[in-house]
């Protein structure tokens, strides 16, 4: 199975890359993987996605596409995901994460902006064609200290979405 963990923060390295990658180390455990999550920070491909077409960028999209697991990570700007992310999601045409079980997480400042992860951000995945987990992660910046603690309960409680039950051949 293999995790790729997307994060639109604009600077790298940033903390909604750690809550996001220990969200992906939690859910692939969940479901049976043990594999470490590749990551694409978006801030390194920033200058790419502007110009045109780059091969890093395309990488990227394809790396996304066939992924199994995909961690989709923003940080909430304006009570919404970021530009880059939606710039870099852009890419993707409609239907081409069918195959792809998405959960959304957004790193919010403020209660205020937890809905964000559901009213923005699952729509987008959806549009896309990815089997979207529910719920997502809102994590307040408050919280990250215990990210690893947060998403693990979170991905506990989305075994069955992560693990469905096997249907009988009929």
């Amino acid at each position: 199975m293999s995790t790729t963990v997307l994060v639109g923060n604009p600077r790298p390295a940033s903390r909604t890359s750690r809550a996001a990658v220990a969200a992906a180390r939690a859910a692939a455990r969940v479901a049976g993987a043990e594999t470490e999550p590749h990551v694409i920070e978006l801030a390194d491909l920033a200058p790419l996605l502007f110009p045109g077409s780059d091969p890093a960028v395309a990488e990227a999209v394809r790396r996304v596409t066939e992924s199994d697991l995909l961690v989709v990570a923003s940080p909430t700007y304006k009570a919404t995901y970021t530009g880059l992310l939606k710039a870099f999601l852009d890419r993707i045409d409609t239907g081409a994460l069918a195959r792809v079980v998405a959960l959304p997480l957004m790193v919010v400042g403020s209660p205020a902006h937890a809905l964000a992860v559901e009213v923005h951000l699952r729509p987008l995945l959806v549009e896309l064609g990815a089997t979207v987990v529910t719920p997502g992660l809102a994590v307040a910046e408050a919280d990250l200290p215990r990210i690893d603690e947060l998403a693990a309960a979170w991905a506990a409680r989305l075994e069955r979405q992560l693990n469905p039950p096997a249907r009988p051949h009929v």
